[in-house]
């Protein structure tokens, strides 16, 4: 398992909520769309229960603009 694996949803949303991103509207399904209006950039994030795969943190993170070491900092 990677250093990725194991956060659920509300983790990434409470660490995400740190970073700056606000919630702006439920997209197609069980996605949300999360805006940060400072950084100028959207981020789509699956709410599904159960923890998140490691590739998909990694894409919601490069899609934020985040590092993934600062990610882990918070």
């Amino acid at each position: 398992m990677g250093r990725f694996a194991g956060f659920r949803y509300r983790e990434i949303i409470k660490r995400l909520k740190r970073f700056g991103f606000v919630f702006d509207r439920q997209a197609a399904g069980s996605h949300e769309v999360w805006f940060n209006a400072a950084a100028n950039r959207y981020t789509t994030i699956p709410n599904h229960p159960g923890d998140m795969p490691d590739g998909t943190l990694r894409a919601i993170l490069k899609q934020a603009g985040i590092d993934p070491e600062e990610f882990l900092k918070k």
